[in-house]
């Protein structure tokens, strides 16, 4: 046994060394080793690692809900870095620098669904007081099945959302440390790993807090002075970048009028209305419908407090989302002026900026150091989710409800490195940019989660039969939608990073009438939700 677990992790460091998966840009070519990048880098992983042990979870309730002692500013800077993914802070912006206004979709519908949950869920989520979203769905539609099927979506959304951000931390190891791409998402994760299973849920929680100040700083300084050397308006960037955006589309400030690029600016100039339109509302209600979103209501001691670090993370969120399109502008301004010399992906394009910008080198570090930890905040809290799906709603509460502390523990810890460890292997060859790659998990949640927590807590009538049904034609819609033939009138009307303009319809149509055909719940659900929507 032990020469074939010497010979498995050797086959494994060699594939990992090879290019056999090298599809991802290589953003260090040259292989060198950036000092003071790497430094910085060096320091904020010691630190995340530091707060994980000094904040570490002694039990269950630690691992999974932070022993619900997380207060509204606290809770609020954790949701916003729980949020600020790869697919935030590096992946927003390289879509912005493609596509423009088509890629505001984004803004706007990853910050709308915080208002979804503000007003629908998150008072009621907290009130209701379990654990997981897959405990709220068993518990709620009294099935054993709601709670396995829930548990497995969890797991995949889980899945498919880490893939994006390993991506970002390879990208952003291979930039600073010269190593290959493949050896960079090993290690890179590797830390993640290391820290998830030293903290749980308490000690994440903890390090999202530090890794908010970090991503904040690190994404708000730079911008300064790329504006300022830009020649734009620096003492507010977010303001100076419009005239960035003119000189893009109509010509100016060195770049020829021929060059100039108007569409990058018109609406719907490249996509439509429906298309912008469908991928909002999907963003929008996927963020409503995000396991480990919604887990963060479980980790403060009241209700208003739910209320309120929904108020506070909206902010904390806003200020970044404010930021992401000047990177994305002044990217392209530098693109189309022919600065040369830098090896642009659209994935990297925040870092890149910084490079096109000609600002020294520890600058573009400092933004790969808050990419990486924007990365890390919200592995963490998938790896949490996805082991939480796999420990506590199937070991603990389907295969076995008499396991000792110790032993739940021991099964969470198991999940998340078999979880990390898959997630690794899909990461060694991405199949989308970063926030495509999100996306997709964002349409599962959307035409999963959502339906069910929605009529779940507002419409005591919905059936644990019209649960199960809802998902099983979620998972069909999300999933049918990638198989459809591109020139096909589905594939127009049903993207599969957008299939929930259609896909939650079908599926609280499905959930009502399958409702009404099916025996009312019993008289202790509907009591539950009275209490649920009871003030404190």
């Amino acid at each position: 046994m032990k020469r074939l677990m010497q010979l498995g992790l050797t086959l494994f460091f060699m594939l990992v060394s090879s290019n056999l998966f090298a599809a991802v840009e290589d953003l260090n070519p040259e292989g060198k080793f950036k000092v003071i990048p790497a430094l910085m880098m060096i320091a904020l992983l010691v630190l995340f690692v530091l707060v994980g042990v000094f904040a570490k979870a002694q039990n269950t309730e630690d691992y999974w809900a932070a022993g619900r002692g997380v207060g509204q500013l606290g809770g609020g800077m954790a949701i916003a870095s729980n949020w600020m993914s790869a697919a935030s802070y590096l992946g927003m912006a390289g879509l912005i620098y493609l596509k423009g206004y088509f890629a505001l979709s984004y803004v706007l519908g990853w910050t709308g669904g915080y208002v979804l949950l503000l007003v629908l869920m998150a008072g009621q989520v907290r009130r209701y007081g379990k654990y997981t979203a897959p405990d709220f769905i068993g518990d709620r539609y009294y099935s054993t099945t709601a709670r396995l099927l829930s548990s497995l979506i969890v797991i995949v959304i889980s899945f498919v959302y880490s893939v994006g951000q390993y991506k970002g931390i390879g990208m952003m190891f291979n930039w600073i440390f010269g190593i290959n791409y493949q050896m960079s998402v090993f290690v890179g994760t590797g830390v993640v790993l290391a820290y998830v299973l030293i903290s749980g849920m308490l000690g994440a929680t903890k390090n999202m807090q530090v890794q908010y100040v970090v991503i904040v700083i690190t994404f708000f300084l730079p911008l300064f002075f790329i504006a300022h050397k830009l020649g734009y308006f620096s003492a507010v960037p977010q303001i100076g970048y419009g005239a960035a955006l003119w000189d893009i589309g109509h010509g100016g400030n060195g770049i020829a009028a021929a060059s100039a690029d108007p569409s990058y600016y018109l609406p719907f100039s490249n996509y439509t209305a429906y298309h912008w339109f469908a991928l909002c509302i999907t963003l929008m209600l996927g963020t409503a419908g995000l396991p480990h979103v919604i887990g963060r209501f479980y980790v403060v001691p009241r209700v208003s407090d739910a209320r309120w670090q929904v108020v506070w993370g909206l902010f904390c969120i806003a200020l970044v989302y404010w930021t992401a399109p000047c990177y994305a502008a002044f990217a392209k301004f530098s693109n189309l002026l022919g600065t040369a010399g830098v090896n642009v992906s659209p994935d990297a394009i925040v870092v890149n900026a910084a490079e096109l910008a000609g600002l020294p080198e520890w600058f573009a570090g400092f933004l790969a150091a808050g990419g990486v930890s924007a990365a890390f905040s919200t592995v963490g809290g998938l790896l949490m989710a996805g082991a939480s799906a796999f420990a506590h709603d199937i070991y603990f509460r389907v295969m076995n409800p008499n396991a000792t502390e110790e032993k739940k523990m021991l099964i969470a810890r198991v999940g998340t490195i078999i979880l990390g460890v898959s997630i690794i292997i899909a990461a060694l060859n991405p199949p989308a940019l970063i926030a495509q790659i999100t996306a997709v998990a964002f349409s599962l949640g959307a035409n999963t989660f959502f339906p069910l927590f929605l009529l779940g807590l507002w419409w005591s009538r919905t059936t644990k039969e019209a649960a199960i049904a809802g998902m099983v034609v979620g998972l069909v819609v999300t999933f049918g939608s990638m198989f459809l033939p591109k020139a096909s009138v589905l594939a127009y009307y049903i993207p599969f990073t957008s299939s929930a303009i259609l896909g939650v319809p079908a599926v609280l149509i499905t959930m009502i009438v399958v409702s009404l055909m099916t025996p009312e719940p019993s008289q202790e659900i509907k009591e539950l939700l009275y209490k649920v929507h009871n003030d404190e």
